[in-house]
């Protein structure tokens, strides 16, 4: 299995902490939010090789951190873009990844700049379970929140029903962290997706349209993440995160 991490954002929210430094690499408690979220997944020992999708800005940045890990196989891969106003996208930089590497497996794709109490091997356990490519999800209360992010439909055997990103009439109340497990099947159906028109932007949206074709499952998020949005959720986190929960 290989894990692919999203760290092409620009982080404008941010500024001046990420101005020229990547948010994935901001210090959470003395280590970084990568090697929060990679230390965790190699306890698996399902994952055999990482790499890191970044822009041309950040790529050095990635590229030493990735030297202070020699005991895991982690590329960075530049997607050539230097603006926020250039990007390419979440889900064509998933593809720009694949296509460059190239990986030909089974692909856990998680962003790169989200801390979390809990430990994404259950995530990895239970999408072998279910044979299927998988998401999570968590009941979100607030409309408005909703409106932000990718909504989720399911039945009782958590198969998605329907996916929808940044909906204007939200159908449920469950909403999508981003955090996929594609198998090697559907990750190869990626280009067919942003063939048809899915949106590129957010990483949802290509499950979105791989729903109405492939079954999906949704497992429940069993603890919190947290999204560090601008310089006050950083704070929040630097001051009452205390590791992951396993």
């Amino acid at each position: 299995m290989k894990c692919l991490i999203l760290a092409a954002g620009y982080a404008t929210r941010l500024y001046p902490l990420t101005e020229n430094f990547p948010k994935p690499l901001l210090d959470v408690k003395g280590k970084t939010i990568l090697d929060w979220l990679v230390d965790d997944i190699r306890t698996s020992g399902l994952v055999d090789e990482y790499a890191v999708v970044t822009n041309h800005k950040f790529a050095g940045h990635f590229r030493q951190w990735a030297a202070g890990r020699p005991d895991d196989k982690i590329s960075v891969v530049d997607d050539g873009t230097s603006t926020n106003d250039t990007r390419l996208g979440a889900v064509k930089d998933i593809q720009f990844a694949i296509d460059a590497l190239p990986f030909d497996d089974d692909i856990l794709v998680i962003a790169g700049d989200n801390v979390l109490d809990f430990s994404l091997v259950g995530f990895i356990e239970y999408a072998r379970s279910k044979g299927t490519s998988c998401i999570m999800r968590y009941y979100e209360p607030s409309v408005e929140r909703l409106h932000k992010c990718g909504v989720v439909e399911v039945d009782s055997d958590d198969k998605v029903l329907n996916m929808a990103e940044k909906p204007s009439d939200p159908h449920s109340h469950w909403c999508c962290p981003p955090f996929y497990f594609y198998t090697r099947r559907d990750a190869r159906l990626i280009p067919s997706g942003i063939a048809a028109g899915c949106g590129t932007d957010a990483p949802g949206s290509y499950i979105a349209w791989l729903c109405a074709l492939a079954p999906v499952h949704a497992m429940e998020m069993p603890g919190r993440r947290y999204d560090i949005g601008n310089l006050e959720s950083y704070r929040t986190v630097c001051e009452s995160y205390s590791g992951i929960v396993v």
